[in-house]
């Protein structure tokens, strides 16, 4: 599927996500990015005695807006602050839970096999090596790795020359499927997500003086903070939850 044609999947999820049943005694909706830790917690914390619990995985401003429609879900774990400021603002956080959780960076990725190593930094030719492809990234108005990716080619001055050769994907892995795929030449995604496929290879680090700091804050959603969401919120702040994010590549707070 080309990059094109994936864009109307953001009315789709939206659709799926409004009518998600809440099948378990906890439901986490949790950025993308953060997938395959989220999943590896809840499993670990079954095996620890605690009840099943179900997680949602989309880009942070779906997720975020998901909520505000009223989605039944007990915990956000965002890829950014903007989509949790903005639940803040609407009273839809419960009070005093908000955690700034993990951190990340930002990569350059390229399709496995590739022997491109690129010197990020002020100018660097990324138009040129693009040729007549385009960059894969989240898309810059509303998912959190396209706005870091916009923010750190603006402060490199190169932003002016791929704004009209971008693949806008509506999550992180979207993003990252386009680079496996070899529909883009190049992508930008989050270090953690280049680090759980094998089909891409990492070909830059974008300095992290260029763009904001990557956090992951997580909070319980106002109206949803049972004792059994409280309980699973405490395990995914506790050591065995820590461990499994550095697992994965996270900073962890």
């Amino acid at each position: 599927m080309g990059w094109k044609r994936r864009l109307p999947l953001v009315a789709g999820l939206l659709l799926l996500l409004a009518g998600l049943p809440a099948q378990a005694d906890v439901l986490v909706f949790a950025a993308a990015s953060a997938t395959d830790a989220v999943t590896d917690i809840g499993k670990a914390y079954v095996a620890s005695g605690g009840p099943a619990v179900q997680s949602s995985f989309a880009s942070s401003s779906t997720l975020a807006k998901q909520i505000e429609n009223g989605a039944p879900a007990n915990i956000f774990l965002s890829a950014d602050e903007r989509w949790m400021d903005y639940l803040a603002e609407r009273k839809l956080l419960a009070d005093g839970s908000r955690r700034n959780l993990l951190g990340n960076r930002v990569v350059l990725i390229a399709p496995k096999g590739s022997t491109l190593k690129v010197e990020i930094g002020p100018g660097f030719p990324l138009a040129r090596l693009l040729g007549d492809g385009r960059l894969a990234v989240g898309d810059p108005s509303h998912v959190p790795v396209g706005a870091y990716t916009q923010k750190a080619l603006e402060s490199l001055g190169v932003w002016d020359s791929v704004r009209d050769h971008l693949a806008p994907a509506d999550s992180v892995r979207a993003a990252l499927a386009f680079v496996e795929r070899s529909e883009t030449p190049l992508g930008v995604v989050y270090e953690t997500d280049a680090a759980v496929s094998d089909k891409v290879a990492v070909v830059g680090i974008f300095p992290e003086d260029s763009h904001p700091p990557v956090v992951y804050p997580a909070a319980l959603v106002a109206g949803q903070d049972s004792a059994e969401a409280r309980a699973f919120y405490g395990f995914l702040q506790g050591p065995e939850a820590r461990a499994i994010f550095r697992k994965y590549g996270f900073d962890v707070k």
